[in-house]
């Protein structure tokens, strides 16, 4: 009897992606979405770090045909300074110097045509309603409807809805950002002059935040971030329309720009808002996308962390399937990976919120770190928001235009002189080395060429998910114990090898101890 499919619930840009690339891989694959596309969805504005992903899909060709409005970084009225000022996605990523602001309903139906094309089984106005265990707590059908359709793996890409992390209890609140969102598009507004009139507006107001986008043939999406009590209070008392309005009135720069536009849809709220579930993982199911985690807006990351989690998930599945005794051990790294990345975005909003301290009011006062903050110390912010990540375009610009707690400012100047200082003094070929104290190398499975494999990670500060390491890295860190001579554990290593081989292990063993010196995951040993 033939195996049942992967079923998919959820058709926006998680599940489309994880479908592909499964039906790609040879998995029949069977997506179940609720609404028929093209529907109306918010969040239009991309990061370039979605090109090489949407590229991969063979999506992004469709993309550029959109004719989509080109995103070349982002303009912020925000900090000390209540002008605006840019930040350039080409100043740290020249390979993808731009993104693009969507329309969501025709984006993302141009993800779920792609699937079709893939050969998934895209089933649109299907609802899935539930998630059957058996005894043993696998999931093994997806409820729909009347029917029950059996199914080899679950991926839940539900969105928002949270279908599993409902069923199973696991969304777990972020206190730090207490926030709705009231949101609606007009027409006819002003853009921006010059190289930022695709930019994004950020501007920071007494009661919050606002975003105004610009998007294809003169439309615009316009959010406020606000306070969710205050916000919901208010909405009750004038309604969505004049609350939004009110909002807009108090950030001049918007409003400026929207003197000569009028509402053309909505508003919209959207209540429920920063979560992560307690885990994203379990037998035969994974949690792609908004069904694990969502955080804040600010830094438009929900297309980005949709369609990463979803390639990390398509292939901890496709492992899990081809090697069952790697299932455990996979989904793990697919959950430390996710929550990496989860946790670079929510630590960087986390520190910009806190550094905006020009507006004396609730929101910003219930939003600020104070320099005793008890759940993260401020080198733990330093490193998960910045250091050990790879750059978005914005990191050091957006930090450098806030006033952030005293004691996160003491930590970066400390990470980064001892940085210099190793870099400037080297590592002695005659010095003893050990692994830094709470450094662990560990056998796990790695990422390699969209599956996983059985490897080594080097767990630190800046890597909890394990930095991959190869065999001839994992052999070198294994010689060291609890302290060796570096010229000694390079020569244990290179230990019967011709000449030239010899040489070329030296030169590779020699730098990738340097690196990891510099990076503070090996240390002098006593």
């Amino acid at each position: 009897m033939p195996n049942p499919p992967i079923i998919v619930i959820g058709g926006g840009p998680a599940g489309s992606c994880v479908s592909t690339l499964l039906a790609r891989r040879g998995y029949p694959v069977v997506l179940l979405e609720r609404e028929r596309f093209p529907r109306a969805h918010v969040g239009e504005s991309l990061l370039p770090a979605s090109i090489p992903i949407l590229e991969d899909l063979g999506a992004l060709d469709a993309v550029q045909r959109a004719g989509f409005v080109v995103k070349r970084g982002a303009t912020m009225v925000w900090g000390a300074d209540r002008e605006p000022w840019s930040w350039y996605f080409s100043e740290t990523n020249a390979s993808n110097p731009h993104s693009y602001q969507v329309w969501r309903a025709e984006f993302d139906a141009i993800l779920l045509d792609n699937a079709r094309r893939a050969g998934v089984d895209v089933r649109e106005g299907c609802a899935a309603t539930g998630v059957t265990f058996d005894d043993s707590g696998t999931a093994v059908a997806v409820q729909c409807g009347f029917a029950k359709l059996p199914a080899r793996f679950v991926v839940d890409a539900s969105g928002q809805g949270g279908l599993l992390a409902r069923q199973l209890g696991l969304r777990q609140w972020d206190d730090f950002f207490r926030n709705l969102a009231v949101f609606a598009y007009y027409k006819g507004g002003e853009r921006l002059p010059n190289r930022d009139e695709g930019n994004i507006l950020i501007e920071s107001q007494p009661n919050g935040w606002l975003w105004n986008i610009p998007l294809r043939d003169g439309w615009s999406s316009v959010g406020a971030v606000v306070d969710a009590e205050t916000g919901q209070q208010g909405i009750r008392q004038i309604g969505p329309q004049r609350f939004l309005e009110a909002q807009i009135a108090a950030a001049p720069r918007t409003a400026g720009m929207l003197e000569t536009a009028h509402l053309a849809s909505g508003p919209e709220v959207v209540r429920d808002w920063s979560y992560r579930c307690k885990f994203l993982y379990g037998p035969g199911y994974i949690l792609a996308g908004d069904a694990g985690c969502f955080i804040d807006p600010l830094f438009s990351s929900g297309v980005h962390l949709a369609l990463t989690s979803a390639t990390l998930a398509a292939a901890a599945v496709a492992s899990s399937l081809a090697d069952p005794d790697m299932a455990g051990p996979v989904g793990q790294v697919y959950q430390q990976l996710y929550y990496k990345e989860y946790g670079h975005f929510r630590e960087l909003a986390r520190l910009f919120y806190s550094s905006n301290r020009t507006a004396d009011s609730y929101f910003w006062e219930a939003r600020r770190l104070l320099d005793n903050d008890p759940s993260l110390t401020p080198r733990q912010s330093f490193i998960q928001a910045v250091a050990g990540q790879p750059p978005r375009g914005y990191e050091r610009a957006v930090l450098s235009h806030g006033l952030a707690p005293v004691a996160f400012g003491h930590s970066v100047a400390a990470v980064e002189a001892e940085r210099q200082y190793r870099q400037s003094e080297g590592l002695p070929t005659d010095a003893c080395i050990r692994l830094a104290d709470g450094v662990l190398l560990q056998r796990q499975p790695v990422l390699a060429d969209g599956e996983f494999v059985w490897g080594y990670g080097l767990v630190t500060d800046g890597h909890p998910e394990g930095l991959p390491c190869s065999g001839l890295v994992a052999r070198l860190l294994h010689g060291l114990g609890a302290g060796q001579v570096v010229v000694a554990a390079i020569d244990a290593l290179c230990d019967g090898l011709e000449p030239a081989a010899r040489r070329q292990v030296e030169q590779v063993a020699t730098q990738a101890l340097q690196i990891l010196y510099v990076d503070g995951a090996l240390d002098l040993a006593n």
